[in-house]
């Protein structure tokens, strides 16, 4: 057994690869979880990733992304909904046809229609949505209540005689009364068909505590593996999804870089790497793509993450600030994850990159001057310091090398 595997097995929180608190494994911790023996994800980039405002994917942009993500190991990919325009349908149709190595499933509404769609493209698997809010299916579509139920039974049964491997998902869910709620999913699949039910929380109003509560109280009523599609509308997409899993939650839906409809989804990301570095939950994708795969969705987006993003923002691994430049210098070559909670290299991101600012120090003075074989003497270094600090402060920006250079040029011709 190699050093990583013996490490991930004797000290989980702790490997080449992360650091984190070890008392994310205490008894007292996990006494409770009840986590599935496997998590798959199920990506929704190409669909409800889609559906945030001003993002279009062409076809050969849909066609990109599921590639990238059949590389990263993703098992399932939505790969869009055919109804909605005769391009997303050939997109569809496509990845369907390329053999990639995840599953393709596409979206429907509760409608044939839309199901013999599906079936057309030739996906493995469909969602099939429902509103499942008295007030949603009312107020909003304007049906009233048995409608909703018994297209969706018609919608279901249809996909499973055309051999569709068949989940269930419930707009507004979470919003609406839990046991008006269960009894149609019950009603669907003995009169309709289901092989999974997915938790939603549409509008992102579920809290960590409520979706572990969601997730228990579906599996006490439904015996088909559990979904889980939570937006981050209040911030909590990602510690609602993993208390989900937790819970028993088999699937998670996600999207690169958490794009979607208002706030987004929840991004895949931060919730893998949580699942696999605080839980021990290894969702079995190829880590090390990650940057490269969210490069190319806001790319293909036009949606950029901020600098400061976990894992794949641009300055993730950006150092400034004096003291975090020392332990830099003294650590990261040995021990990075004593700096980073997770190696830089291990989700595909660049090195550490070290600038200069106005809250830099002496370590990183010392840095650039070796980088740029500038000798400065001990006194130099402080003054050199103290000029960075001023000119980055006046700037309102970090310096570049040039800048650097004139200031140590200035500073050494004045001694």
């Amino acid at each position: 057994m190699d050093e990583t595997a013996e490490s991930k097995k004797t000290q989980p929180w702790k490997t080449a690869n992360w650091h984190v608190s070890p008392w994310n494994y205490i008894e007292e911790v996990v006494k409770e979880f009840s986590p599935p023996k496997q998590v798959r994800v199920h990506d929704i980039t190409l669909r409800d990733g889609e559906q945030q405002a001003k993002v279009i994917f062409t076809k050969d942009d849909k066609i990109r992304i599921a590639e990238k993500l059949s590389e990263m190991g993703v098992q399932r990919i939505e790969a869009g909904m055919p109804a909605v325009s005769p391009n997303d349908e050939a997109a569809v149709r496509e990845i369907a046809r390329r053999n990639l190595s995840s599953e393709i499933f596409c979206f429907s509404r509760c409608m044939v229609d839309d199901v013999k769609r599906a079936a057309d493209c030739g996906v493995k698997g469909i969602v099939i949505e429902i509103p499942s809010s008295t007030h949603l299916i009312e107020k909003a579509y304007k049906w009233p209540l048995e409608k909703a139920i018994d297209l969706s039974i018609k919608a279901t049964a249809f996909a499973k005689e055309q051999g569709l491997y068949t989940v269930f998902f419930t707009i507004d869910a979470t919003r609406s009364d839990m046991n008006w709620l269960l009894d149609l999913v019950d009603r669907v699949a003995t009169e309709g068909h289901m092989d999974a039910f997915t938790l939603v929380d549409t509008f992102g109003v579920l809290s960590p505590q409520a979706a572990t509560y969601f997730t228990k109280k579906a599996k006490e009523r439904i015996t088909k593996p559990i979904e889980i599609h939570f937006h981050p509308d209040f911030g909590l997409g990602v510690a609602n999804t993993i208390n989900a899993v937790l819970a028993g939650g088999e699937v998670i839906h996600t999207t690169v870089t958490g794009i979607g409809e208002r706030a987004g989804n929840t991004p895949m990301e931060e919730t893998v790497l949580a699942l696999l570095a605080m839980y021990g939950i290894d969702v079995g994708i190829d880590y090390s793509k990650m940057n490269e795969t969210s490069k190319l969705v806001q790319e293909l987006s036009g949606s950029k993450v901020p600098g400061s993003r976990p894992f794949i923002g641009d300055d993730a691994y950006t150092v400034e600030s004096g003291i975090p430049t020392a332990w830099y210098r003294n650590v990261y070559e040995k021990e990075p994850t004593i700096l980073f909670p997770v190696r830089p290299g291990f989700v595909g991101h660049a090195e550490p990159q070290i600038v200069m600012g106005k809250k830099s120090g002496l370590d990183n003075v010392i840095i650039w001057a070796q980088r740029m074989n500038i000798e400065l003497s001990e006194e130099e270094i402080m003054d050199v310091v103290m000029e960075v600090k001023l000119k980055s402060h006046d700037l309102k920006r970090v310096l570049t090398e040039e800048e650097f250079r004139e200031i140590a040029q200035t500073v050494k011709a004045a001694k």
